[in-house]
């Protein structure tokens, strides 16, 4: 092969690598697309059976989906929140998983954490917090219980707690 076959091969092969490489960064685009719709399709799933457990067995009078806040240049994002301002004083907060990892725990700590700051007219309320997941090992449904979340899955279509009688959520 002479120098001039071979300058002309890495040139194509240059064409080419870029070629692919924009081809794999739509690719990505197009597969972050997707996993936000799937994400907004499970909590699409999950709004109906959570507004009726945060109604029905925490006495919420407002159940609010996608709740979106930005304070200060910060941003948050709440999958359901619900609050009571009646007797019961307590906030809820949902977060959202079509498959949950250990991760969420960390996510949802976060939010609850930073909440008031972003919500203030909620100051004087009890904030709880639940992970809802389609997909959810036993394993990791300890560690969320253990962290004082509620845990909700979904069974027979439907999202329900799965918490132990005894169990005592930490209030932020």
């Amino acid at each position: 092969m002479t120098d001039e076959e071979l300058k002309e091969l890495v040139s194509k092969l240059a064409v080419s690598q870029k070629e692919t490489d924009r081809q794999l960064k739509e690719l990505g685009k197009q597969i972050g697309g997707l996993g936000e719709k799937f994400g907004s399709f499970t909590e699409g799933l999950a709004l109906p059976s959570m507004s009726k457990i945060l109604t029905e067995r925490f006495g919420m009078e407002v159940v609010s989906p996608s709740v979106r806040v930005s304070k200060q240049g910060e941003h948050m994002e709440i999958d359901v929140l619900a609050y009571a301002n009646s007797l019961i004083n307590e906030a809820y907060v949902v977060e959202v998983k079509s498959h949950a990892r250990e991760e969420a725990i960390g996510q949802l700590h976060s939010i609850l954490e930073r909440f008031r700051r972003f919500f203030p007219e909620h100051k004087d309320k009890a904030v709880y917090g639940i992970l809802a997941a389609v997909d959810l090992s036993e394993e990791l449904r300890q560690r969320i219980l253990k962290a004082g979340f509620y845990v909700a899955r979904i069974h027979n279509e439907v999202f329900e707690l799965d918490v132990p009688a005894n169990f005592k959520p930490k209030a932020y």
